[in-house]
């Protein structure tokens, strides 16, 4: 019997070999999560360059590995779903796993790599060879201990200083990103002197490798292709005066997980009364004709990449208020105006100090802050509005791989709107590039 005809309709793409074109198994039935046959297809049509994961892993591994030798450290503890990912490139039920932290990872100052997983699936991170050893145990969450989590807390202490023994030149001086309370008293009762993990990986996970950009790059035109079906589903149902927020919004679900991405962070989208004030999250309203709709994707996508874009969209027959017009103009300015600060060498505090100006009307409802990175999630650095700006605090330059989310929140006070607006761009070696192709609704824009 033959079964020629069976291994090749188990591949994800018949057409190659063993592996794909980023380095993943070619195999329906792999471990390893990623992109669909249907993100491939839109990739292989756009042109687009696929990461070499492999490289992506080594990169980030390499990098981690001399932050912790530059800071003098034995080695790096980290509890966040989002930093073992960046370590790690696995996961395990992610969104479950940042209220019941039950993974760990501890990466020792000579490289060497242990993940404490979920004790039935130790599986998940073997296609990952960085990853030297699959344990269980460091789950020292109530739930799931009881009275009895200092116990299980001293033994997975104990493992962690036998391994900083072992592979850290018995360095104390120990990195941990977010640990639970019992954790933290059982790693200090072994003698250690814990310090930040986050300073560290935050800082870590700023400057992206070619890999990382290639990632994101794809991931971006994922995003955005899941965003281009959702418009079309609302401007071609809202009129119809049936659809609610939360129609539109499952769109961009959807259209996300069936290209291999993962999740969406927030519900941050709203129509018409309800964007201002902003931050009302999606909810059961029907959306009427004639009206606003404004939205932040927040979303998880492929490569586990984050795409940060927000826009608004005017739906309907009529043209959109003059002073809509006039905001959405000027929130374009805004951003526009700031990318053109970016750039390397240039200080965080020096692009919050020469940052365009949102007019009076605007001010205090203005967004949270200016710019901020973005990696597998909203990460470091933060550009602070001038008025917002705490001295000292981001006291770093702009250097080439880094990605920042540029913002506007343009949002009269006691309004009936709220414009959204935010683009991806990525600092190069002589200035920027904006990642962020999807267009401004040219009705807002008044074209």
């Amino acid at each position: 019997m033959s079964f020629e005809h069976y291994s090749e309709t188990r591949k994800i793409d018949p057409s190659r070999g063993d592996l794909l074109a980023d380095g993943s198994p070619n195999d329906d039935n792999r471990i390893e999560i990623g992109p669909t046959r249907l993100a491939f297809s839109e990739w292989a049509e756009a042109g687009l360059r696929l990461p070499d994961l492999h490289a992506m892993r080594r990169y980030r591994w390499e990098r981690l590995t001399q932050h912790i030798v530059d800071r003098e450290y034995g080695g790096l503890l980290l509890f966040d779903p989002l930093n073992i990912r960046y370590s790690t490139d696995s996961t395990n039920m992610q969104l479950w796993n940042t209220h019941n932290p039950f993974r760990a990872v501890l990466l020792c100052a000579d490289g060497y790599m242990v993940i404490w997983d979920y004790k039935n699936s130790p599986f998940l991170s073997t296609f990952n060879p960085l990853v030297r050893e699959q344990r269980s145990g460091a789950d020292l969450f109530y739930f799931d201990r009881g009275d009895k989590v200092d116990v299980a807390a001293d033994k997975f202490s104990n493992e962690v200083r036998i391994l900083i023994e072992e592979h850290g030149g018995n360095n104390k001086r120990l990195a941990v990103d977010k640990i639970m309370l019992d954790g933290l008293r059982a790693l200090e009762a072994q003698g250690f002197n814990i310090v930040s993990g986050e300073e560290l990986t935050e800082k870590c996970r700023s400057v992206k490798g070619p890999d990382e950009i290639l990632a994101m790059r794809c991931a971006s035109h994922a995003c955005e292709t899941a965003v281009f079906e959702m418009e079309k589903y609302a401007r071609e149902t809202i009129p119809q005066q049936k659809v609610s927020e939360d129609d539109v919004w499952a769109v961009l679900h959807a259209e996300n997980i069936r290209r291999g991405g993962e999740w969406i962070e927030t519900r941050l989208l709203a129509s018409g009364p309800r964007t201002n004030p902003w931050f009302q999250e999606c909810g059961q309203r029907i959306i009427q004709n004639n009206e606003i709709v404004s939205f932040d994707t927040d979303l998880v996508g492929s490569y586990g990449i984050c795409v940060d874009i927000s826009r608004s969209w005017w739906i309907g027959d009529e043209k959109p208020p003059a002073d809509m017009v006039a905001a959405m103009r000027h929130g374009h300015e805004h951003i526009m105006t700031n990318m053109e600060l970016l750039k390397p060498g240039v200080k965080i505090d020096e692009i919050s100090r020469n940052s365009h100006v949102l007019n009076a009307e605007y001010q205090k409802q203005k967004y949270g802050c200016l710019m901020h990175g973005v990696g597998l999630c909203d990460e470091w650095p933060l550009v602070a509005y001038p008025d917002h700006m705490v001295e000292g605090a981001y006291d770093y330059e702009l250097q080439p791989g880094m990605v920042l989310c540029v913002e506007a929140l343009v949002s009269p006070e006691n309004g009936s709107f709220s414009i959204k607006l935010e683009d991806q761009v990525l600092i190069t070696e002589d200035g920027y590039e904006n990642l962020t192709r999807y267009p401004f609704d040219d009705q807002l824009m008044g074209v």
